[in-house]
């Protein structure tokens, strides 16, 4: 493959042609009632994208670096109008290693495993939702993929909520809209046989409501389910925090109550299909397992909102311990560099499929999502991410840069990435409604 990232599959087809069918065969969307492949455009232009008049557009690349391996083991997925509500979105990376089943498996399910247990239970904080997800998955994949494989993952959702105070309580339920989501998957692998990132942690940013069953201390070692949560950027400052005496957040729907004394805003005069309220917020809910990593630009700085679940940090060291495992050249039981995962089911007892998980509500200065596998936060840094492709527009175009940042620095794994460009227009048209 070459290093531009003009074809991403054209190297992959040639050199192997089962990966290459399969790849056909994911990227066609599984919601039962739109069975329809879309592709990105190399424009900025959302029109003929599963994200025209959304607030948000996706760009994906990938390498399989042929140069050190001989398949693609990872897989992406992200879902339009996600959950069947308008302008919520899906976004995933998963790093195979040992094979690509369990990554694979991951980009089919992942998101509708989450889907149900929004419908289930949509009033919970959706980390909850996201954690229950990753451990139900993890044990499906114990019981309905074969062979030793597993993958770490990189998830993030973003939605509209809405803050419910005692006025709102006698006003007239919104219904669920029944607009087709959009699914586009792609398969590709990566072996986690690879040099560990040297580059120290950085904790995610944001914290859980008080009370809230997701809701942990910022210290790693208080863990005990799995989950952590931080409450501070880089620089030891709150990026974003939920109170517990806030109006409670409710998820939007695609209706809105109307009243002819308000200012509203006619959707059709936008370039959006969903027009927020005052009262709504952008949320950006995150979920990890291993170490891919997803980082935030907001106002040109990095926040990570990930956390390196590597066999070379102290915290995980000692969770392996006290689970029976032992760490052999930085290497949970001498095998894998992961200490967290989906899959790996022949030693789950050690390598788990909790996810790290965090809640950040977006503002203006947000201005894109990085999601990526190690095979880029090997050779660059966050903030290297984020000054690459700060002022690119096109988030397709975005994501080359980076793939081919990655490959120009002599990475050895199979690189994917993922940007999400946000667009903030969306908060200038803000309603009283």
């Amino acid at each position: 493959m070459n290093n531009n990232n003009k074809d991403p599959t054209s190297l992959d087809e040639v050199m192997d042609p089962e990966h290459a069918e399969q790849k056909k065969r994911d990227s066609i969307h599984r919601n039962s009632s739109l069975r329809r492949h879309f592709k990105f455009t190399s424009s900025s232009d959302k029109s003929n994208t599963p994200c025209n008049r959304l607030s948000f557009n996706v760009g994906v690349s990938e390498n399989k670096n042929s140069k050190f391996r001989p398949t693609m083991e990872d897989v992406h997925t992200y879902v339009a109008n996600f959950a069947e509500r308008l302008d919520w979105g899906y976004f995933a990376i998963f790093d195979g290693h040992a094979g690509k089943d369990s990554a694979r498996w991951c980009g089919s399910h992942l998101h509708d495993i989450l889907y149900d247990n929004i419908a289930l239970n949509d009033n919970v904080d959706l980390r909850d939702n996201l954690n229950k997800s990753f451990q139900e998955a993890d044990e499906k994949i114990s019981r309905e993929v074969s062979g030793s494989s597993g993958c770490t993952a990189a998830v993030a959702v973003i939605r509209w909520e809405e803050e419910i105070d005692d006025d709102d309580v006698t006003s007239p339920s919104a219904t669920s809209m029944t607009s087709p989501t959009t699914t586009t998957t792609t398969t590709s692998v990566s072996s986690n046989d690879h040099p560990l990132n040297s580059e120290p942690s950085q904790l995610p940013v944001s914290s859980p409501p008080e009370g809230s069953a997701a809701n942990n201390t910022s210290d790693h070692n208080k863990e005990t389910d799995g989950q952590s949560h931080a409450n501070t950027n880089d620089n030891g400052n709150p990026l974003s925090e939920s109170s517990s005496k806030s109006p409670s957040p409710v998820p939007n729907h695609d209706t809105h109550h109307h009243d002819s004394k308000k200012k509203t805003v006619d959707p059709k005069e936008t370039p959006f299909d969903f027009i927020p309220t005052k009262k709504h917020k952008r949320m950006l809910y995150t979920a990890n397992v291993g170490d891919s990593r997803l980082v935030l630009s907001r106002g040109g700085e990095a926040k990570r909102l990930s956390y390196d679940h590597k066999s070379s940090d102290k915290l995980e060291q000692q969770r392996v311990r006290l689970s029976g495992g032992l760490m052999l050249k930085n290497r949970v039981n001498g095998v894998l560099a992961v200490t967290r995962s989906l899959g790996d089911s022949y030693m789950k007892n050690l390598v788990i499929g909790s996810p790290y998980t965090t809640s950040t509500e977006l503002q203006e200065d947000d201005e894109f999502l990085i999601i990526a596998c190690d095979g880029l936060w090997d050779v660059v840094t966050d903030q290297e991410a984020v000054d690459r492709v700060k002022d690119v527009t096109d988030p397709k175009h975005a994501s080359s840069l980076l793939c081919t940042m990655a490959m120009e620095r002599a990475t050895t794994d199979n690189v994917t990435v993922m940007v999400v460009r946000f667009d903030t227009r969306v908060f200038d048209f803000k309603t009283s409604v």
